[in-house]
């Protein structure tokens, strides 16, 4: 079960046992959530998980338990874990109940603590759920512990839905309750030192006697209980059988709870708040999430909050433990002020500070390392605090990330003058709430300043009323969510139709990766056409992916919008759609054709998926005539060459029109263009060279990297793998050099000749860093693995979890030829006659 709608409440008040929590539930301890969620309801269970109970009942929900006996015992296991519970429910409200009677006692006094009228408005109803639930508990505990399999309680589940009008009115109450309890705690220290600590009584078998609870976090209980009692009656559904006399009332009562919860969530929806506009109409939230702000040169995470009239900033209050948390106003922007400025209106803009990408890379790297130490720990049962301090080492890790990458500007400007600019990751993203705040400046919309007093009011709304309440890193994650697909996504986009007139129109696909989006493959521009057809295919790496999303943009060529930043999109997007990445459907050998639709535009596309251990496989070619997948001894033999034809003339061709394409090598071409190009080469055509001069770079580029990954083994060798592992890990560097020159050394002629021709050209390409943005680092990342990893044999032995190999071995993968790429020209000749003082066992 997985107690997520409740964890940060158990965690932050420990008032629900604490062995009653799965393993890994309990919430990141390094971002505090606090209980006062908004009372938004699911009858569908989202928000809570599907938990019923502390008892860990799914375990036994396995298998064929579709017989009677079997269901009547789930039965029994399901209401005793929720019996427990409801003993922890009864006891919250007697200790919200326990300082009513004093309080009224002093009510008529010539000192009272509170009016007799705010009495009424705090513990509004609480008396009669107390009584309602003390009723069901008595009736249905001796029928559970008295338990045989014809004991019959639908009756009392049937009562329980029947008496929901007192939750419908204590809902209708809540909002003010919590206001009034709030105002009453500032104006009297008396109340609020009552109201910080109410002492909630232990569960009979319980060690703890008390615990110490706030009165805030009481009176959402009752609000949680009607999910939790709805869930269960989806379990006990589950486990009752259809002739069972019980079946028909329990039935009914999960109409009844269902009709309630669905009819409550539209009352008390936390989009709708007390706040009102300036011309009087209700204030309501309609997005709020993660941004990245450059403030003062240096980038911020903020929680920004989209309201009906006004975009307002703001950053979490670092807050002790236990401490209500709050939301601290940066700024605000009211929507009939705010414009988006064009690229050419910001050129003023400050000029954003791009990470380099061998930095955001080598993150990546130790994040994933830390991974795979987090779970041999757990593998081997490691030390509690162990985890917790990977862990949270992971999220420092996760949270630079999320703060370093993104780097697609999104500008807000107030028409009384001020500018401010957010970091995205995501075009996707970027439109999504450009498009949301545009919509909403539609309606007639008045400027408006707020006082100091309206600002505490909005600012203080926003933490009951946010939608995102984690920071998105993996971190974040529980334990037993997906944790989302590694390896490669193969996509062919093949057309759109829909578009209302011709355009010259491109598409790009996103996924996520370590918890945010990026921007990862870029179709061809199809000019001038209302039905695109691409037909292109990308292989697409996932680092933990759930989601793809694909954008469709009309190409800009107006010079004047094209900006001096990079990172600048000034393209338009026709639409956009996302689908979830379900492991099981796509794990299949064969392609799966889908459809995205887009406000009117159709995209179809099809995916396969590899799994990344699949995808670590060299196989050789059965057929020694081609390249592809033969050994290079027998290429170069064949050809009489010393390099390979296919590695000359794939390096000539980016050496004459690559060198300053940005991103060159990174960037992955059109599968299907690579794959032309291999059969060509495999083929010997004589029309290679001119196929080659039209073909598209990125596509020659990834041909020849294909061809080294293809090779049946790393032109580094299997055998000298180890120890290029181990000499790359020594400290002293007189010994490294040794080491490594001496492994050089050891290759046979073709592959020792090959890589040298190889690294020249590496080494040319990064000289055209500040125009292509490739550094000799972003090159290592690229071509390592493919240059060391080793054949599926030598592989076998190390293949733990995919992502562990992945990310250790790679990291040294990429350091070797990081080495070489540093390294001073090395010259073949110079290397064969200098073999004087090093030892020749490897």
């Amino acid at each position: 079960a997985d107690f997520n709608y409740g964890a940060d409440e158990y965690d932050a008040e420990g008032n629900e046992e604490p062995k009653a929590l799965p393993e890994g539930s309990e919430t990141m301890p390094y971002i505090d959530e606090s209980p006062t969620m908004s009372p938004q309801l699911s009858s569908r269970g989202q928000e809570s998980g599907d938990g019923v109970s502390p008892t860990p009942t799914d375990g036994l929900g396995t298998g064929g338990e579709r017989d009677a006996g079997k269901g009547l015992e789930m039965r029994k296991l399901v209401l005793s874990g929720f019996l427990a519970s409801e003993e922890i429910y009864i006891n919250q409200l007697e200790a919200l109940l326990l300082p009513m009677k004093p309080l009224k006692a002093t009510a008529t006094t010539s000192q009272p603590v509170l009016t007799l009228q705010q009495i009424e408005t705090i513990f509004y109803k609480i008396q009669d759920i107390y009584e309602i639930h003390k009723e069901f508990y008595d009736s249905l505990c001796p029928k559970v512990q008295q338990w045989d399999s014809n004991v019959t309680m639908g009756h009392l589940f049937q009562k329980l839905a029947s008496q929901l009008g007192v939750y419908k009115a204590f809902v209708d109450n809540y909002k003010i309750a919590l206001e009034t309890a709030e105002k009453c705690s500032q104006s009297n220290y008396q109340f609020q030192k009552i109201s910080e600590e109410l002492k909630v009584k232990g569960p009979k078998d319980s060690k703890e006697s008390h615990t110490s609870v706030t009165m805030e976090a009481l009176l959402y209980k009752p609000i949680d209980r009607v999910t939790r009692s709805t869930l269960v009656l989806h379990d006990l559904l589950k486990h009752t059988p259809a002739d069972h006399p019980d079946y028909p009332l329990l039935q009914d009562a999960l109409r009844i709870s269902q009709n309630f919860l669905s009819s409550i969530n539209e009352d008390i929806d936390p989009r709708r708040t007390a706040v009102t506009t300036p011309k009087g109409e209700t204030r309501q939230l309609v997005k709020d999430g993660f941004l990245v702000e450059l403030s003062e040169g240096s980038r911020k995470l903020r929680h920004v909050f989209l309201f009906t009239d006004v975009l307002l900033c703001a950053k979490l209050k670092k807050t002790a433990v236990g401490k209500h948390q709050q939301y601290d106003c940066k700024w605000y922007v009211p929507l009939a002020d705010l414009v988006f400025p064009s690229p050419e209106e910001s050129e003023h803009c400050p000029q954003v500070h791009v990470i380099p990408d061998h930095e955001l890379e080598d993150m990546k790297m130790k994040i994933s390392a830390i991974k795979s130490e987090v779970q041999k720990e757990k593998a081997n049962k490691g030390q509690s605090r162990a985890i917790e301090r990977l862990k949270k080492k992971m999220f420092e890790n996760e949270f630079w990330l999320l703060l370093n990458s993104p780097a697609i500007p999104f500008r807000i400007h107030n028409r009384n003058g001020k500018s401010y600019l957010f970091l995205l990751s995501s075009d996707y993203e970027r439109s999504e709430w450009r498009e949301a705040i545009q919509k909403l400046q539609k309606k007639d919309l008045q400027a408006f300043v707020l006082s100091s007093v309206e600002l505490q009011v909005l600012t203080g709304s926003c933490f009951k009323l946010r939608t995102v309440h984690n920071i998105p890193v993996t971190s974040n994650k529980d334990d037993d969510e997906s944790p989302g697909l590694y390896g490669f996504l193969h996509v062919i986009v093949h057309s759109a139709k829909g578009f209302k007139q011709s355009a010259n129109l491109y598409c790009t696909l996103e996924v996520d990766s370590f918890g945010y989006f990026v921007s990862k493959a870029k179709t061809r521009v199809f000019r001038d056409t209302t039905e695109p057809q691409w037909n292109e295919e990308f292989e697409i790496e996932l680092e933990g992916s759930q989601s793809l999303r694909i954008l469709c943009y009309e190409k800009c060529y107006d010079k004047t919008k094209l900006n001096k930043d990079n990172n600048e999109i000034v393209d338009k997007i026709m639409g956009k759609g996302q689908i979830q990445l379900d492991p099981q459907a796509v794990q299949t050998k064969n392609w799966h054709m889908d459809v995205i639709e887009m406000n009117g535009i159709k995209v179809e596309f099809s995916m396969k998926f590899t799994s990344r251990d699949m995808s670590l496989k060299r196989t050789p070619s059965k057929k020694q005539t081609g390249v592809f997948g033969v050994k290079i001894s027998v290429v170069t033999k064949r050809e009489r060459s010393k390099v390979p034809y296919i590695v000359r003339q794939c390096i000539e061709e980016v050496e004459k029109r690559g060198i300053e394409e940005v991103g060159i090598y990174r960037i992955s071409g059109v599968a299907t263009d690579i794959q032309a190009l291999k059969a060509v080469f495999d083929a010997n055509n004589k029309d290679i060279l001119v196929m080659l001069s039209d073909m598209d770079i990125n596509a020659i580029a990834g041909t020849l990297k294909l061809y080294f990954r293809e090779l049946p083994e790393p032109l580094l060798t299997d055998r000298l793998y180890p120890a290029f592992m181990e000499g790359i890990a020594l400290s002293d560097p007189a010994a490294k050099e040794n080491c490594m020159m001496h492994l050089l050394r050891s290759l046979p002629d073709p592959n020792l000749i090959t890589f040298l021709f190889l690294l020249e050209h590496l080494k040319r390409v990064a000289e055209k860093e500040p125009i292509n943005k490739m550094s000799l680092h972003n090159l290592a990342t690229v071509f390592g693995p493919t240059l060391l990893r080793p054949s599926e044999g030598e592989s076998k032995a190390h293949l733990t979890l995919a992502s562990d190999i992945w990310s250790h071995d790679v990291m040294a993968q990429v350091q070797v030829l990081l080495y070489y790429l540093q390294h001073p020209p090395i010259s073949f000749t110079e290397l064969k006659r200098n073999t004087l003082y090093f030892s020749t066992d490897v």
